[in-house]
């Protein structure tokens, strides 16, 4: 579950408080629990990780906190009003500018941030925490993260993050922290769905989320993400589009089926890499552009092979004849009956074992 960093430039960051974020929080993980979606782990930045580690102690489910650019105590944040506190006092609220945006404070949200006692909340948290700080941090000071570390109890992990500012207006800041939280948060996370098996029939299961005009949760085996529509066509653009999946799915089969081939053949084949975009032609046609890259200690003929191989992965071949489609309401369409394995068999077939 993921907080905001800093609220948008015309928001009113008094609006709920802090206290009231805690409250969002717990009653969006409420939410999430009663549609049988638990959350495993809070990720917050800045104030909104602070919240996150006050919330997380009333929330069972959170196995794990990440806190990026946090400060230690929900009254850190007084610190930013210096030459405006003595007006919110006086005359209820003030514009403040944090981070080099304007935000207006009101005197009842100073006293909220007075009344926490987030030392005592870290100190007894008892989830694996990971804090994310820099140390050119200029809004929120790196000793912040030192006094977090200090006061949590173990397991605990620090990240420095050298050279990004508060906001993490570098993207590639922004990247670094997505897969550093992401390698560490799967420690924490279920597994998820176990991986087909003989007797699974490949469904895939597709459900609106509710969310913008088009996006749509996908679970397959053992993933689950989502899908969307370009933002351009009335999408939310969070997700692949249908006709990047059918991408997906052959970019996927022609990798595959070449490394069966070549295991099956003892080629020196070291990683395959397949790119395909999909287009339409000036007639109305799909066309599906696909690029292979082959890494290895490969003869000429053996790299021509390999691409003639790509021309006979299952998927090529569906696309290729086309495929009818069966629908019904209400009940599994009768080709429940193809299995996965079905799909191995082809891929083999593909490969002329003899060739």
């Amino acid at each position: 579950m993921a907080l905001r960093p800093i609220p948008d430039a015309d928001a009113d960051l008094s609006d709920s408080g802090f206290s009231g974020s805690v409250r969002d929080l717990v009653a969006a993980a409420a939410a999430m629990r009663k549609a049988g979606r638990a959350p495993g782990v809070l990720i917050g930045h800045s104030l909104g990780g602070a919240a996150a580690l006050a919330a997380a102690g009333e929330i069972p489910e959170i196995a794990a906190v990440a806190t990026i650019a946090a400060p230690m105590d929900a009254d850190h944040v007084k610190h930013l009003l210096v030459g405006s506190l003595d007006e919110v006092i006086a005359r209820g609220e003030a514009e403040v500018s944090i981070g080099g945006r304007p935000f207006t404070i009101r005197r009842w949200f100073v006293a909220d941030l007075s009344a926490q006692d987030q030392e005592s909340r870290i100190g007894d948290l008892r989830r694996a925490l990971l804090i994310l700080h820099s140390p050119q941090d200029a809004t929120v000071g790196i000793d912040n993260a030192t006094r977090i570390f200090v006061a949590a109890r173990h397991p605990k992990s620090f990240v420095s993050l050298d050279g990004a500012d508060h906001l993490l207006t570098s993207p590639k800041d922004v990247q670094y922290v997505a897969e550093i939280v992401e390698t560490w948060a799967s420690r924490y996370l279920p597994s998820g769905a176990p991986l087909r098996s003989d007797s699974q029939s490949g469904f895939v299961s597709v459900e609106e989320t509710g969310e913008g005009a088009f996006q749509v949760e996908v679970t397959a085996a053992a993933a689950r993400f989502v899908a969307d529509e370009p933002v351009d066509v009335g999408g939310l653009g969070s997700g692949p589009t249908p006709y990047d999946l059918l991408a997906v799915g052959l970019g996927a089969c022609t990798a595959m089926t070449l490394r069966l081939y070549a295991r099956g053949k003892e080629l020196g084949l070291d990683a395959v890499k397949v790119k395909v975009g999909h287009s339409r032609t000036a007639e109305g046609t799909d066309l599906f552009v696909r690029r292979v890259e082959l890494e290895g200690d490969l003869s000429p003929e053996q790299r021509t092979r390999l691409i003639e191989i790509a021309e006979r992965c299952p998927v090529h071949r569906t696309l290729e004849k086309g495929a009818a489609i069966e629908t019904a309401a209400g009940e599994e369409p009768k080709a429940a009956v193809e299995q996965a394995t079905q799909h191995a068999r082809d891929m083999e077939q593909a490969c002329g074992r003899e060739g």
